[in-house]
């Protein structure tokens, strides 16, 4: 009988340290689906955002605006367009004729794209921020003008390279093209010229100013109207268009307006 409880109680044993196995099993996964869901958390990428900044004011430098939104989030990279040379030349010239030729003219922007280093601190700041003054401070030259931001989805500062490159490309086009139609024009200019001269040396002496030209020029109204009076019968028919305009002109209705007699009626009285 002993022999067989102790056969008996020998499974028990085993059967109860996988037990505790299992347990501590179940304790782990748990804790290993906290940390897999930390690990990724931690490692879940940032996506950089960029805000549009349609107004720049003058004197207004990446750096101010770098110290100014930097107060919101952290800012990566600042881009601001210059503005063209031909308003900048024009802006210079004014400002000299002006009497400001001592003070140097700065160059100003017309546009800048900042971008941040995560996606939803620029979109939060491109909604709290747009229509506000720039300036906090009461002294600040930046106080009464306002914020015009503007968050751009889906777009990166790779595409912002790739739209200034086009554009610096059309610019180069453009500027070509103008070239070709100057050249094409003086080409043009001096062709017409050789050809006058070539044909002044064929029709005589070049140096003459008076030479005879070889092609026939329509006649003028006044030689129409000499050649039409010297046919027969030209005087007669000049004489009846003379007393038609006589008749259709208005001196009898301009006598009657003013009150004077007609012509007509003036003889019957005499």
């Amino acid at each position: 009988v002993m022999k067989a409880a102790e056969l008996v109680e020998q499974p028990q044993a085993p059967m109860e340290g996988e037990s505790n196995a299992e347990a501590a099993e179940e304790q782990e996964e748990p804790e290993e689906a906290a940390c897999n869901s930390s690990s990724k958390k931690k490692k879940k990428k940032v996506v950089p955002g960029i805000v549009y900044l349609g107004h720049v004011p003058p004197r207004f430098r990446p750096l101010h605006v770098r110290n100014l939104l930097s107060a919101y989030g952290e800012v990566g990279r600042v881009f601001f367009q210059a503005e063209d040379r031909f308003v900048r030349r024009k802006k210079k010239a004014a400002a000299a004729a002006g009497g400001k030729k001592a003070a140097k003219y700065s160059k100003d922007y017309t546009e800048g794209w900042v971008e941040f280093r995560d996606k939803r601190v620029a979109k939060r700041v491109a909604a709290s921020l747009h229509n506000t003054p720039m300036g906090a401070r009461r002294r600040s030259p930046f106080r009464y003008d306002l914020w015009n931001l503007k968050y751009l989805h889906r777009f990166t500062w790779s595409h912002l390279s790739e739209h200034l490159a086009f554009e610096r490309q059309v610019r180069r086009q453009r500027l070509r093209a103008e070239v070709a139609q100057a050249k094409r024009e003086t080409d043009f200019y001096l062709q017409s010229v050789e050809r006058g001269k070539r044909f002044l040396a064929a029709d005589g002496d070049a140096t003459r100013p008076n030479s005879s030209w070889t092609f026939a020029q329509r006649p003028t109204e006044q030689e129409l109207r000499a050649r039409k009076a010297a046919r027969p019968g030209g005087r007669e028919r000049a004489r009846l268009a003379n007393a038609q305009d006589q008749a259709r002109s208005n001196r009898g209705l301009l006598a009657r307006i003013f009150g004077a007699p007609p012509p007509a009626e003036s003889k019957e009285e005499s």
